[in-house]
């Protein structure tokens, strides 16, 4: 499987609380930056896995429009900030193995998706994602690996 999280883009802090923030003008052209880079890495998504969050949910908004329609999409509290990274990875494996998807995308917050890489791949650290950034993870069965974290100042547009 093609494991790819994303970090939602900038958000504005002008909100009620955390969970309605909104994505800034920079956030949506960033994500749609990404979203680009996506679409040029993976020719669909088998299962999207999107925080209930006002900014992850905006930020999925920008994505699907450069993407074919995933098989699957769902909303779910495990992947919010103040998630725990163990329940996300296997609620997202779980649902992954469900759906039979060899590609998923997971769009979240810090710093629950930095705590799922260390919790996939044996050794690494939580690395700190930029808004937009994506980390993707190839994993075969009990085996994960690192391919790369790309952030919207890397991609060429």
């Amino acid at each position: 499987m093609q494991l790819f999280l994303m970090r939602h883009g900038e958000a504005s802090f002008d909100a009620l609380s955390d969970r309605e923030r909104k994505l800034t003008e920079t956030g949506r052209i960033q994500t749609g930056y990404m979203a680009n880079w996506l679409a040029k890495q993976v020719s669909h998504f088998d299962l999207v896995i999107v925080s209930p969050y006002l900014r992850a949910q905006q930020t999925w908004q920008e994505v699907s429009k450069h993407l074919a329609e995933p098989r699957k999409w769902l909303v779910l509290d495990d992947v919010t900030p103040s998630g725990d990274a163990k329940v996300a990875i296997d609620v997202v494996l779980a649902y992954a193995e469900q759906y039979k998807a060899d590609n998923v995308l997971v769009i979240a917050h810090m710093p629950i998706l930095g705590f799922m890489v260390s919790e996939l791949v044996a050794g690494v650290e939580p690395p700190l994602f930029a808004t937009s950034a994506v980390a993707h993870i190839d994993k075969h069965t009990h085996n994960a690996s690192f391919v790369a974290m790309t952030a919207p100042h890397q991609v060429v547009v």
